[in-house]
């Protein structure tokens, strides 16, 4: 148990490699000084950013505003001999999945594509997910005589890996990665959204449910507006929620309102991450990842309109920004006024927000280029 807790809690600025290796461009954003990727830290409030960075296949823009009391949001960009792998990760219930997922899931991955000689496929994503949900319900089995809330934590998964000239996406739940693509020779720029999202709210996914779960009428419910499994929760997949997978989780003592009035004879969500491939064009200029905080004040279109008006150089920072000014106008207060608000009163007003922007550098893709020294930044457990 000793050592779980000693898992779960530390602290995020170790190095990532296949032997532990020093890694002369570890970072911890909004964790300290140092240049990470050729990147410079900087902080405005409780909104913390690197403005430009370069990673194995180009350049990276990352930001994180923090809404929540203790920060939820979670996230990582990866970039060596292996490729390149980002992930976000949205918690929601408290912070420790989020940050089990962003300790854990890049490991688990380098370990089983070791296995196949460094080749990365669809099947070795999937396979380091499902390690990862299992160490997780391992973590809270130790933990649920002195933690059972534990059972009640999630989070939700977007991980993009580079590998050679394609690109997967794998997601769970609500995160979403949007392309930006070149249109033609006519200087436009195209929005495309690559990642699945599993959100109760979206009908094709109340389709799912309802069949995965025929004789449940209540699988999902609409309450105050918003439909959610079990009328208790909005993600339909998750690493984590064992309560909503596990009859031995949902019980006393965890909180009333995360009990199920009737018995679970099978798990209501899933952790199995829908994932796609997609094989690198030169048109494909961009790519923005980010945590559903986002695309809830922005449309894919106004993000990679941002994105594509203005110098790299800030880019995320700059979404983020565009984000909490709308955030802002729909609560008829100026953008000033909402930078003074602090945590935790904050999140009546924008959840936290996580975004990494990676541009393409198609002459390093094509030719294989192998990022040296490796990249490896993590989001810092609290702002």
């Amino acid at each position: 148990m000793l050592r779980g807790l000693m898992n779960l809690f530390s602290l995020c600025w170790k190095p990532f490699g296949p032997d532990g290796e020093n890694h002369e461009t570890n970072g911890v954003l909004g964790g300290g000084g140092g240049t990470t990727g050729g990147s410079r830290e900087g902080k405005d409030g409780l909104l913390w950013f690197r403005d430009i960075g370069k990673y194995g296949s180009g350049e990276f823009s990352m930001a994180v505003v923090q809404a929540n009391q203790v920060l939820e949001d979670q996230s990582q960009i990866e970039s060596g001999q292996f490729g390149t792998f980002v992930g976000i990760y949205d918690g929601h219930g408290g912070p420790e999945a989020a940050r089990y997922v962003c300790d854990h899931l890049f490991s688990n991955f380098r370990a089983i594509t070791a296995e196949s000689h460094g080749a990365v496929t669809a099947e070795t994503i999937q396979r380091a997910f499902r390690q990862t949900e299992e160490g997780f319900t391992t973590l809270v089995s130790e933990l649920w005589g002195s933690r059972p809330n534990m059972a009640t934590v999630g989070t939700c998964c977007l991980v993009g890996v580079i590998y050679q000239q394609t690109l997967f996406i794998a997601s769970l739940g609500d995160s979403r990665v949007v392309l930006g693509k070149k249109v033609g020779n006519t200087g436009g720029m195209a929005a495309m959204q690559l990642s699945t999202e599993h959100n109760a709210n979206i009908e094709a996914i109340r389709h799912e449910l309802k069949e995965l779960h025929p004789n449940d009428p209540q699988i999902v419910v609409l309450k105050h507006g918003v439909w959610r499994v079990k009328g208790i929760i909005q993600v339909s997949r998750s690493i984590g929620d064992l309560y909503m997978k596990h009859a031995q989780y949902n019980r006393e003592p965890i909180n009333a309102k995360f009990r199920l009035p009737e018995p679970m004879n099978m798990p209501l969500l899933s952790a199995n991450p829908t994932i796609i491939s997609h094989p690198l064009h030169p048109s494909d200029s961009f790519l923005i990842f980010a945590s559903d905080g986002l695309w809830e004040h922005l449309s894919n279109e106004k993000a990679v309109d941002i994105v594509h008006s203005h110098p790299r150089a800030g880019s995320a920072k700059r979404l983020v920004k565009a984000a909490l000014q709308e955030a802002a106008r729909k609560r008829e207060m100026r953008y000033l006024d909402l930078q003074k608000i602090d945590k935790k009163v904050r999140r009546h007003f924008h959840d936290d927000i996580t975004v990494i922007v990676l541009f393409f550098n198609h002459d390093l893709i094509s030719r294989g280029a192998v990022q040296d020294p490796p990249v490896s930044i993590r989001s810092a457990l609290e702002h």
